[in-house]
């Protein structure tokens, strides 16, 4: 596309005249890997996840019509993926999900300095407070797991959060401040070592 100047919207201007089926080819190129990334850490399989992507892509080609154009794309596909993630887990309240902390080549993502550490020892501890931070995470009411895969792990503003949630943005804000309380009590021991 020539024209690289954003939108209100977030997209291209020329993207802005584009057909329908030309504005979805646009917004999958552009968000697929973003939106797989998010459903990822809400889901436990890597399947599921695609499956959901996909999904989030049909229901925005049948609602591209009706679309609200001061709206940003990003946000409104974080909406659908919110809402179908929201639904799959209604229907499967008694299996908690876990919340994957690692990129698609298994790098370990959003932890502290000891991320990539050079001995192995420090590999180890980096693994095991994955899997501890991963634990918690899950063990997390799904409100409060969705405004920390948004906000925290996905890099989206409060505005950007709440609109994807569909609340107000102090109820964003709520939601993060007791997520991390309850993250500080469920990994307190492990923090102390």
């Amino acid at each position: 596309m020539p024209d690289v100047s954003r939108s209100a919207a977030g997209m291209p201007a020329a993207a802005q005249a584009m057909e329908a089926e030309a504005l979805f080819d646009w917004l999958v190129s552009e968000y697929k890997d973003r939106l797989y990334t998010y459903v990822r850490r809400l889901v436990r399989q890597r399947s599921e996840a695609e499956d959901l992507t996909q999904e989030v892509f049909i229901r925005a080609y049948r609602s591209l019509p009706a679309f609200r154009r001061e709206a940003q794309y990003d946000t409104w596909l974080y909406r659908i993926a919110t809402n179908l993630v929201i639904d799959r887990h209604r229907r499967r309240q008694r299996q908690p999900d876990a919340l994957s902390f690692e990129d698609e080549a298994g790098e370990v993502a959003n932890l502290p300095a000891t991320r990539r550490a050079a001995n192995p020892a420090g590999s180890l501890e980096a693994r095991e407070l994955q899997e501890r931070v991963r634990r918690a995470v899950a063990s997390l009411p799904i409100k409060l797991r969705l405004a920390v895969a948004l906000h925290d792990l996905q890099g989206l503003s409060y505005e950007a959060t709440s609109e994807a949630l569909g609340c107000p943005v102090g109820t964003v804000k709520s939601r993060l401040f007791n997520a991390r309380n309850l993250l500080k009590k469920k990994l307190r021991d492990y923090l102390e070592t």
